[in-house]
């Protein structure tokens, strides 16, 4: 989407800016680690299957020109494994720019029926290794004397709308607004800025998942978005590479939305439809 020289050029500040990209072999992550790199960023691939990381890499060092990528395999949701990240990419670079944690999974259950094992690891995964994560790249970006980012990937789910059956992912986007908020404010000082981002229905391998299983169809989504489509993980991603930049660099402590309208439009079905229907007559 879009003309890649123009991207270049609004970012300059970002080529040869150390990232580490939690989560990136797929979906939104992967769109923000390929579209870093197509800023002359050094990236940094994670997932926890070495396999995947590694195809990844190849690809974008084989199709994207522009920057460096390295792969890093670890899960997140394990201190340890957040550490090796974080280490493997200060010994090969010798420090850290940019942080997005975006490694998350969904978890849709019944609250009446939610294992406890569901809702811990949901956390773990979605929560905890955020702040893992950001722990460690600040105190690097500190003894570095770097001036960082850190984005969070959050959702609209949690922070501003709820949705039945997403306890423990509301819990967890919730909780990590919350600790951007608090981070923001306590690194200020630092020079580190964090922010989050809450999108809405992205188009991705999950959301034909959720189709198949019946939780939804392709028309209830679109038809409730204001915009009337789903949004696309290279949307996410220019407002993460965005928050990275300088152009951001009086933005700290922010959510901002994704979403199409999806959290500003309070109406019913059928009036989204008419407004729709009026707005196509006058284009």
């Amino acid at each position: 989407m879009g003309n890649e020289t123009q991207y270049k050029a609004a970012f300059p500040d970002l080529k040869g800016k150390v990232v580490i990209v939690t989560g990136s072999t797929r979906g939104i992550g992967y769109e923000i680690v390929k579209l870093f790199k197509e800023m002359g960023s050094r990236v940094v691939v994670n997932a926890r299957s070495a396999d995947e990381v590694q195809t990844v890499v190849k690809k974008l060092n084989d199709y994207v020109s522009d920057g460096e990528a390295i792969g890093v395999a670890g899960d997140v949701s394990k201190y340890e494994d957040c550490e090796k990240i974080v280490n493997e990419t200060v010994d090969k670079y010798g420090k850290i720019d940019v942080l997005v944690n975006n490694a998350g999974i969904n978890m849709i259950r019944d609250s009446l029926n939610l294992s406890i094992d569901d809702w811990e690891r949901t956390l773990r995964i979605d929560l905890f290794s955020a702040f893992y994560m950001s722990q460690l790249v600040a105190r690097t970006m500190v003894a570095k004397k770097v001036k960082g980012s850190i984005v969070n990937i959050a959702s609209m789910v949690g922070p501003i709308v709820a949705l039945p059956k997403r306890a423990a992912y509301a819990a967890a986007k919730a909780g990590l607004v919350g600790l951007t908020r608090v981070l923001a404010v306590e690194w200020a000082p630092l020079g580190i800025r964090v922010n989050a981002i809450a999108p809405g229905y992205i188009w991705s391998s999950a959301q034909e998942v959720n189709i198949a299983r019946g939780e939804y169809t392709r028309q209830d989504i679109e038809g409730r978005v204001p915009m009337g489509r789903y949004g696309d993980a290279r949307e996410v991603a220019y407002v993460a590479v965005f928050l990275a930049s300088e152009l951001a660099s009086y933005v700290t402590g922010a959510l901002i939305t994704v979403d199409g309208g999806w959290t500003i439009y309070g109406g019913w079905e059928r009036l989204l439809r008419q407004i729709q229907e009026s707005a196509r007559q006058l284009i």
